[in-house]
């Protein structure tokens, strides 16, 4: 995944560094055109896989972790070089983390967050279990158009970063088995417990985005940790996935 990541971030790196070489001026007179109704990812939805880099030796990560965030953004072009530009916005992002027997004890009283495993051949358990956190974000990207006028039509590329405060943290589990493997309440049964004293409850991410039109594969990965400081081990959270914009 670091293998990956390394390259989507490096092929966007050539890509900003050539728009930055290009000279526009000679080409068209970018003064007598408007720009500042163009359509260029003011909306974006993004959906796909999540991880954590750093979990924890106890947990027991299961099935397809997923993310799904949405952003409105305003987009400002450069008056030299109306390739490029900068996006900056207002949304909403959320990551849901599947395990299997594991139970994370939020509401614990102690110092650090327990992530037990839990032996299905011995105590009652879930079927399905996830950790979601959900955070008010503030991107940022410096973006590159191949086609200034019409960018949802040609190549497109982003880097940046996101500003995010915690919202809401909670872990639900759903259809809850005896030690048999037998269901106990029944296979819609859902309990939800909620408490974000252990998450970190602001967080700073880098991002990239590479597509054409109006999608685009991006990539996320958290600097700062999802834990608080002395609560647990350091884990930084990634994403990869695909975003759909427009207006």
């Amino acid at each position: 995944m670091k293998k990956l990541s390394l390259g989507f971030v490096f092929v966007l790196a050539i890509v900003m560094v050539k728009a930055q070489g290009t000279d526009t001026t000679g080409k068209k007179n970018w003064k007598k055109i408007d720009l500042s109704n163009r359509a260029n990812d003011h909306f974006m939805i993004q959906y796909g896989a999540d991880g954590w880099g750093g979990m924890p030796d106890s947990a027991n990560p299961s099935g397809f972790s997923r993310h799904f965030n949405f952003y409105f953004m305003l987009d400002k072009p450069f008056k030299t070089n109306p390739h490029m530009s900068i996006g900056y916005g207002l949304g909403i992002g959320s990551s849901n983390i599947f395990f299997k027997n594991t139970y994370i004890n939020l509401k614990s009283g102690t110092s650090t967050l327990p992530f037990v495993n839990v032996s299905t051949s011995s105590v009652n358990h879930y079927k399905k279990y996830k950790l979601t956190t959900m955070f008010v974000e503030l991107p940022l990207e410096l973006r590159y158009a191949a086609d200034p006028v019409t960018p949802d039509r040609g190549l497109k590329a982003s880097i940046g970063v996101k500003l995010g405060y915690l919202i809401n943290a909670y872990t639900k589990g759903k259809d809850a088995l005896d030690a048999a493997g037998n269901t106990i309440y029944g296979p819609t049964y859902k309990e939800k417990e909620y408490d974000t004293r252990f998450i970190n409850h602001t967080r700073v991410a880098a991002t990239a985005r590479l597509g054409i039109g109006n999608v685009s594969i991006d990539f996320s990965y958290q600097l700062t940790n999802l834990l608080k400081v002395n609560t647990g081990p350091v884990i930084n959270p990634y994403s990869f996935g695909i975003t759909l914009s427009g207006l």
